[in-house]
Order: C-alpha cells, then structure tokens, then sequence
C-alpha cells in the first residue's frame, strides 16, 4: 500500500514539473512574453526611403518594402487628375521627407505624367477655403469643386464661347472667378470661365 502511495505521489510530481517546463509565466519569469512585446515595439518605426524621381509603381513598391503601407499620391500640378496607371506617373515630392517615422505614418506623393515636368512646389495641395475664396486660376475645375465646400453651387462656362460641354473636369482649367480671392465666403453661389489645358484663356 506504501508503495503505491509512494509511487502516484512521484508521478503527481512529474506532471506539476512538466506543466511548469511547459508554461514559462507559472514559475514568473514571462521572458518570452516579453521580448515579443519587444519585438513588436521595435517594429513601430523604420527608414523612409528618398522616393523623388522614381516611378510611381517603384516608389510605392519601395514604401511598402520599408514598412510603409498608408500610402496616397496626387496630382503635382493642380489638376486633380487620378494616378489611373501607376506605371504612368513619377514622384515629385513627397510627405513625410525620408529618414525615419513610424511605420504607421501617412505617405503622400505628389506626382506628374512621365512627360510633364514637376512644378518648383507641390501645386496639388488643397487650399483653405474656409477663412476666404482661394485664387483657383490655372488650376482645374476638380481641384477647385473639391477645395470648396460641397454645398458650394458651381456654374462653369467654357471662355471660348463655343459653349463646349465641361464632361471631364480635370481637363479644363480656370481662367477667371467670381467671386474674386479673398473674398469672404457665406454661401453665395461661384462661377468659373475655362478653357481646356492645352488652350489659352
């Protein structure tokens, strides 16, 4: 009978240590919980790279391999045309400059069609509308509908006087505005004369 007792109590023990071996936090050291806790902190910033002058493709392709996936572009000059084709288009400038950021971190590229030339600055930032009307002249119908307030009422004439139908908004670009920039805005309706971008107003 002694040694059956003897015997169960060995084996009780046995199983006490191997569920211990197994559980690292029973005996409190948690080492392994903590260096993956540390493991992901380490992995919360990492190095930009100088995305300026590469394609759009390549420069996004590049982000994303530094561990940067909140990525956006938008066109450099004004126009508010879509990236449709990445491979189309290459990088200006872009936001946040390279060195290192959170990985997390919002990256904006401004970018231009393979054969336009990029613009002495980024020309393709929004403006505050919000304390007067902005100067939209030489920028695109769709770059200044999406500056103002969606409840702005917007009429457009084409300035040639051909009466042409304005269809594809980034195709055309502002010659003159009423009101005039600066001007305090409360509502009141906006008018714009364009004409397209390869044309003069």
């Amino acid at each position: 009978m002694r040694t059956r007792t003897t015997t169960i109590a060995a084996l009780a023990a046995a199983g006490l240590l191997a569920l211990t071996g197994c559980n690292p936090d029973a005996t409190g050291g948690g080492s392994g919980s903590a260096s993956a806790t540390d493991s992901v902190k380490n992995g919360d910033t990492a190095t930009l790279p100088d995305l300026t002058g590469k394609g759009l493709q390549s420069a996004q392709d590049q982000a994303q391999a530094a561990g940067f996936h909140h990525l956006r572009s938008h066109d450099a000059l004004g126009r508010s045309r879509n990236q449709i084709l990445d491979r189309n288009w290459k990088v200006c400038s872009q936001t946040p400059k390279p060195g290192r950021q959170p990985t997390d971190t919002k990256v904006d590229l401004a970018a231009v069609k393979l054969d336009e030339t990029c613009p002495a600055h980024d020309e393709g930032t929004a403006p505050d509308a919000g304390s007067g009307m902005p100067d939209f002249k030489g920028k695109s119908v769709r770059f200044a509908r999406q500056a103002l307030d969606p409840s702005t009422s917007i009429s457009v004439k084409d300035s040639s006087g051909r009466d042409r139908m304005i269809i594809v908004e980034s195709n055309w670009k502002v010659c003159t505005q009423d009101p005039k920039p600066g001007t305090k805005l409360t509502g009141q309706p906006v008018t714009f004369t364009v004409v397209k971008f390869d044309e003069s107003c």
